[in-house]
């Protein structure tokens, strides 16, 4: 009995995750594109003085469920890049979509000529896909779900993963390319559910395999970060498995509206993650510049 409820509850907050989606895809407006400048600020000399980050994708691109309506994690990469390369400005461009799936990201690319030219002068660029692609499966197969039910679809999203970078490089061969993992949203409320975990974990190999096959694009991993919220706080530390409710159990870098999105911390955590791959490639996007005689 105590499976065959875990089971009822499981389906229910995928459910509610699932009418989420709709309302949020139009609920939360499209972060504006952001300029920043360090007035009277002299750039250091050997770092470019500009740089262009061009972020495209889902729901996390455009920030859905980043509760302060800052944008998420674009803003705050940007941020952090300015202040640590003494840039004298950054700006960014989101065209990240509640909702899309791979194909639909590609589609885009293919289609829409705006994207295509901020794409051709980014510096770096930023691409977060593949949740939805993995929810379309859960949606099409909800009473039905195995491992093997996601095999199929995970060839599929592997191949139009790589037709996106592809298409990408079309516009621009140089600036590095930096592809978002995607987490486990369901591990604090159903960790007996050991099957999506793993359905993650090979959806992210397949990812980073994708990743390998072209030069400067790099996998950013995050589910190790999210799944099981942040730890270092004492409400996340012991979960209350056997609580009354769901509203019992909490993910604190998800969004309570939805208990999918990350949140405001939730974004934070990404932005580091992107931060710390994009410093460890600088080499790659910040270029020396011929210091003014």
């Amino acid at each position: 009995m105590k499976s065959e409820k875990i089971f009822i509850q499981f389906f229910g907050v995928l459910f509610v995750a699932l009418v989420s989606f709709g309302l949020l895809t139009f609920s939360i407006p499209k972060a504006p594109a952001r300029l920043i400048d360090l007035a009277g600020k002299t750039p250091n000399t050997i770092n470019k003085e500009r740089i262009q980050l061009v972020a495209i994708g889902d729901s996390l691109t455009k920030g859905v469920g980043d509760e302060t309506n800052r944008g998420g994690y674009v803003p705050l990469v940007a941020n952090q890049l300015q202040e640590s390369f003494e840039l004298l400005s950054i700006e960014t461009k989101n065209y990240g979509v509640s909702g899309n799936r791979t194909n639909q990201v590609l589609k885009r690319i293919k289609n829409e000529e705006e994207i295509q030219k901020k794409l051709a002068t980014a510096d770096i660029i930023t691409l977060s896909v593949g949740g939805n692609d993995l929810m379309k499966v859960i949606q099409n197969n909800i009473f039905g779900l195995t491992v093997k039910t996601f095999e199929k679809p995970g060839k599929t999203y592997q191949k139009n993963l790589s037709e996106v970078i592809t298409e990408i490089r079309a516009f621009n061969q140089t600036a590095p390319i930096y592809l978002l993992g995607i987490y486990n949203p369901f591990y604090v409320y159903f960790p007996e559910v050991s099957e999506m975990q793993s359905v993650v974990d090979e959806w992210n190999q397949k990812s980073e395999e994708v990743t390998k096959d072209f030069p400067l694009v790099y996998f950013v991993p995050i589910n190790d970060l999210l799944y099981e919220g942040i730890l270092d706080t004492d409400d996340s530390k012991e979960l209350p498995i056997e609580a009354d409710s769901l509203n019992d159990l909490r993910n604190n870098a998800l969004f309570e509206g939805d208990k999918f999105h990350p949140n405001y911390n939730g974004y934070q955590i990404i932005a580091k993650e992107f931060y710390q791959k994009m410093s460890m490639t600088k080499n790659t996007w910040l270029r020396k510049e011929q210091a003014d005689e």
